[in-house]
């Protein structure tokens, strides 16, 4: 069983607050309409912070399911970034990403395995 870490809380998200995943948009938008990505961060932060149960490293890996049922495969890999970054490992990843390819199919199945390989080249895991 895993030692579960206590939710941080901040009173108040920031206009430039910066995204987990690296995703360039969201600094365009906080800087074109930052009530709108404060107002936003309550709920990112409910949807991908650490839960009640469900710690980060697992939902990360339900939102990796659905990114590569999508095709997103660039989500796909910061989604797996993050993961990594709160203890999920190479195997884990892979099993997901099985795991989404019973209802996804091939093309879920693929695009998970193309980003967890090109993670694993780029020494994500090391």
């Amino acid at each position: 069983m895993s030692v579960r870490r206590q939710p941080t809380r901040t009173a108040k998200p920031a206009a430039n607050a910066k995204n987990p995943y690296g995703y360039p948009f969201w600094e365009w938008v906080a800087k074109e309409d930052p009530e709108y990505f404060r107002a936003r961060q309550p709920l990112s932060a409910l949807s991908i912070g650490e839960g009640k149960e469900l710690s980060v490293k697992y939902r990360e890996m339900v939102i990796i399911g659905i990114l590569a049922f999508r095709g997103r495969k660039e989500g796909v890999i910061a989604h797996m970034r993050r993961a990594i970054d709160h203890g999920a490992t190479k195997r884990e990843l892979l099993e997901a990403i099985q795991s989404a390819a019973v209802p996804g199919g091939g093309p879920a199945f693929s695009t998970g395995a193309q980003a967890l390989m090109e993670l694993d080249r780029s020494g994500a895991f090391k």
